[in-house]
């Protein structure tokens, strides 16, 4: 590093904390003590001659002159570890939520690494926005609720197909034919999809129909687990059940319909040209695209 520069130590503490907009989060990202981050940020501001940050008891945010700063050098940093990447690439992270893992990449990996077994991938089940440097994710799954990073390379997948399922079990007991019956039925629905009902109402063209939720779930991995054990009725993305109507353990007495949501893939841009990446990203958009194709033959629900 060229003497006029300050201490690398001091940027990076600088950084992360602004990032963060938290001495103790960047402490614990840089796996050293509040007090090591607070003395290598002061250091940093005596030999700048600015004040780059404000102390707060609830956050510390850069000043004028510290965001100018921290925008620099987070380009820097990310400049930095794509370079690496490219020259010394370590194994793929593939983020998407929970659910999806659970329930439609896990079951297929096997597969995946039949067809290519020198293949790694690390999975990251955070689905919230995407720091593909930050967060060293290589490509993502997400629907089109989300906003992709600016330098994202987008894949569209195609649009989600969402329905009712059931147990077989359950879908005797309550007699359930027609859209009216789901009056006498147990709705089930997630926290994070809290109107899946009302739109999949809306999609088969039953707006005025209020439907009146029983229990909620956190996840729809949980919600699935409780269908296919006779709690109730769920809407569902087909895609995270296929393998429960498959199997016969889940049924979809009113098949499936087209949802608001739209699938990508986002790909990290100084990777997309990585061979394995390609081969990834050919394999999720096969087996992605294959699920809608499936999806779609299920298209035709009974009358109300």
């Amino acid at each position: 590093m060229p003497p006029h520069l300050p201490s690398l130590n001091a940027l990076r503490a600088f950084e992360a904390t602004a990032r963060h907009r938290s001495i103790s989060r960047a402490a614990a990202e840089l796996g050293v003590t509040h007090g090591a981050v607070s003395r290598q940020i002061k250091l940093l501001e005596e030999v700048m001659g600015v004040s780059l940050l404000m102390r707060g008891t609830r956050e510390s945010v850069p000043t004028r002159d510290g965001a100018q700063l921290v925008d620099g050098l987070s380009t820097a940093f990310n400049l930095i570890h794509a370079t690496i990447e490219r020259l010394k690439p370590g194994p793929l992270t593939l983020s998407c939520s929970a659910s999806i893992t659970m329930c439609w990449l896990i079951p297929r990996m096997p597969g995946l690494y039949a067809r290519h077994p020198g293949m790694e991938i690390k999975l990251d089940m955070n689905y919230d926005r995407v720091d593909f440097t930050r967060d060293n994710i290589s490509v993502a799954i997400r629907n089109n609720t989300f906003e992709p990073p600016k330098s994202a390379v987008i894949r569209p997948l195609g649009t989600e197909w969402i329905g009712p399922v059931c147990s077989p079990a359950y879908l005797k007991s309550i007699s359930l034919k027609k859209l009216k019956d789901l009056s006498n039925a147990r709705l089930l629905a997630t926290t994070t999809r809290p109107n899946a009902w009302t739109d999949w109402l809306a999609a088969v063209g039953e707006e005025e129909r209020a439907p009146q939720v029983h229990q909620r779930f956190d996840h729809f991995y949980l919600m699935i687990q409780a269908a296919t054990f006779g709690l109730g009725i769920a809407v569902v993305p087909h895609m995270l059940a296929i393998g429960d109507l498959e199997s016969g353990r889940l049924i979809a007495p009113f098949g499936f319909v087209p949802g608001k949501r739209q699938l990508s893939l986002w790909i990290a841009p100084h990777l997309a040209s990585r061979s394995d990446l390609k081969t990834l990203e050919k394999w999720l958009s096969q087996e992605l695209r294959d699920g809608l194709k499936r999806a779609s033959k299920l298209s035709l629900p009974r009358g109300s």
